[in-house]
């Protein structure tokens, strides 16, 4: 949520860098919307002080022993006049908050300027992509030549976009999986999280999703109203909700592998054909919590973990600095790693790393008290891909094929393994 004083204060400016993404800010109905809300409050705050004079008075009166009947009925009237402004403020102020949730985040400066994904910046990139001396084929063909990716059969269970994984490659992406949690648990200092699949509507409220993704989540029917989770992000940052918390105990950082649901609707007819975009598919996630001045710097470090992945993996990558247009509306500042896939000839997402600064802090009352005001103020709160699990099964499956179908796996694997150096179909 952007900072209400900001909006109260700076309307203008605040259309101008929402204007960026290409988001038009009704600057007339915001306006609207707050002189009902300082109508309101004034009306609150003139029954609120009348109210209390006249309780003095009725303590004055019945000192000299005055008949106090009429006295107490007014206060009565006065009573009810007061609660009914509290209702009405109260709505007032609900209907306000609901329209600053549908605004997305503020940018940062130094996002690029640009409508869509072809404005996006290349920062840097790594690595070289293979040249094989055979017809590289897709991981959809190798993993079905290898007996080891059924989507007929998950397509007859759950339908489209659903894969099953046997043998060795369901042990591949066990493997890759561990290997991550590993690497960030050990080395970056992450403490590892095992949270809830399900979750409140209030929770996918505080960190964006809610109300302007609903179409692309899976609600459940019963008589308590759960979401399946999209992202490990949604529970892992809800860890500090409502809390304020001593500045000695930041940076915050959590990571957490979990299954992820999606049903992509706003990616219809996209990525039809195997496991690149999927309604289930698992993510190991970073989410970090940090002080405001912190956190740019921190976005750089959480973008180094996830690239260390890849490099550990020896697959190629590049770093993708998100324009305007394509930062998400929760983020002030993204940048994308995308991987090398040999069918498609190009770099793919992998990995969105992301600075949220004090947006979702503000929607889930999370806070830190700040040693130099002693003050409660929001703190600001990163997330990323640390990487999805599925599509580097893709890249490894594409990027370490073999001419006659078979896969090496990559050396930081076969310890997970138990030695395994090459998948081959068995049987």
């Amino acid at each position: 949520m952007i900072d209400p004083k900001l909006l109260r204060s700076a309307p203008e400016e605040v259309a101008r860098n929402l204007a960026r993404r290409g988001f038009k800010l009704d600057v007339a109905a915001l306006q609207v919307l707050e002189d009902k809300r300082r109508t309101s409050q004034l009306e609150v705050d003139r029954l609120r002080a009348e109210r209390n004079a006249h309780a003095k008075a009725v303590g004055q009166a019945k000192g000299r022993g005055a008949d106090i009947a009429p006295l107490m009925a007014h206060g009565e009237s006065l009573a009810s006049s007061v609660e009914a402004a509290d209702v009405a403020l109260a709505a007032v102020q609900a209907e306000l908050n609901d329209w600053q949730l549908g605004l997305p985040n503020l940018l940062h400066d130094s996002v690029p300027e640009g409508r869509d994904e072809h404005a996006n910046v290349e920062v840097r990139r790594w690595g070289t992509p293979p040249q094989f001396a055979f017809t590289a084929l897709d991981h959809v063909a190798l993993g079905e030549a290898l007996g080891g990716l059924d989507f007929e059969a998950a397509s007859r269970i759950s339908g489209a976009r659903f894969v099953v994984i046997r043998g060795a490659l369901a042990s591949l992406q066990r493997a890759l999986a561990q290997f991550m949690l590993d690497l960030h648990t050990r080395k970056h200092g992450y403490t590892e999280v095992y949270v809830p699949y399900l979750v409140a509507a209030s929770t996918l409220q505080g960190t964006g999703q809610l109300p302007k993704f609903e179409q692309d989540l899976f609600a459940l029917r019963g008589e308590q109203r759960f979401y399946l989770i999209p992202t490990a992000e949604v529970p892992v940052t809800n860890l500090v909700r409502d809390q304020i918390l001593a500045p000695e105990t930041l940076p915050r950082r959590y990571v957490a592998q979990t299954p992820c649901f999606r049903s992509e609707a706003g990616a219809a007819g996209r990525d039809t054909r195997g496991m690149i975009r999927q309604h289930q598919f698992e993510k190991v996630e970073l989410v970090q919590m940090v002080r405001p001045d912190d956190s740019y710097r921190a976005l750089e470090e959480l973008v180094s973990h996830a690239e260390e992945v890849l490099r550990q993996l020896k697959l190629p990558y590049r770093v993708m600095a998100l324009c305007a247009g394509d930062v998400s509306p929760s983020s002030a500042r993204t940048y994308d790693l995308e991987v090398w896939l040999p069918s498609q000839n190009t770099y793919r997402e992998i990995s969105s790393c992301s600075n949220c600064e004090a947006f979702q802090a503000r929607r889930m009352q999370a806070r830190w008290r700040n040693p130099e005001t002693g003050k409660p103020e929001p703190l600001h709160t990163l997330n990323g891909s640390g990487v999805a699990v599925g599509r580097a099964l893709v890249a490894v499956l594409e990027n370490y094929q073999n001419a006659d179908g078979s896969i090496t796996v990559p050396e930081v694997l076969r310890g997970y393994l138990g030695g395994l150096e090459r998948i081959i179909r068995v049987g």
